[in-house]
């Protein structure tokens, strides 16, 4: 019995090869792989709310990548590696170490020169970082946790709401969530940046 998923607007189908990468074998279902996952990422934001972390190693490679399988090593072999496949969405994947790069090096600038407010850089980067699809899976909440990082370890503010949700669910929420990067897309952050804060 395979892994049949079941795919909602705005997520990135994993290929074949991505799919064994599956570490629980029990899980079949969309819903099992949700609820191990958010089993798993509430481990990495209970290491993240534990460890105080500097802006030299935030905005680095190395913290990209660990942050992503501390959220998902537990339940995918490739969890922290970059993808090696194209996707419907994000950049090339042989540009990704390059494009990831010229992010986290932008952003170093944008604090260094306070060129936005800390809740925009955060959310520029969140949206950036998104649009490169670093991973095979889990880009979006990898993203939402690397703007909270940057807002709570280098701002030393208060983390983003989320409107307290794990967005995975097909809702109003969603919703409004992709419909505010839709406008991101376009240059406009301001409502990625309200719908971050409620």
């Amino acid at each position: 019995m395979g892994l049949d998923l079941d795919y909602k607007d705005g997520q990135t189908p994993l290929d074949e090869e991505e799919k064994e990468g599956l570490k629980i074998k029990s899980i079949t279902t969309q819903g099992e792989l949700d609820e191990f996952e958010q089993l798993n990422i509430e481990k990495a934001v209970e290491w993240t709310i534990h460890s105080k972390f500097k802006l030299e190693k935030i905005l680095t490679e190395k913290f990209v990548k660990g942050l992503h399988k501390k959220m998902y090593g537990d339940v995918w072999k490739w969890a922290g590696d970059f993808r090696k496949t194209e996707k419907n969405i994000g950049i090339p994947w042989t540009k990704i170490g390059i494009e990831l790069k010229n992010l986290l090096d932008d952003t170093k600038y944008w604090i260094d020169n306070n060129t936005f407010p800390p809740d925009e850089i955060a959310i520029r980067f969140k949206h950036r970082i998104v649009s490169i699809h670093c991973f095979p899976n889990g880009n979006g909440r990898h993203s939402r946790m690397m703007a909270d990082i940057i807002m709570e370890s280098i701002f030393g503010t208060e983390i983003f709401s989320w409107h307290q949700s794990n967005m995975v669910k097909v809702n109003e929420t969603r919703n409004k969530y992709i419909k505010a990067l839709k406008e991101a897309d376009k240059g406009n952050f301001t409502p990625l940046i309200a719908f971050a804060k409620h």
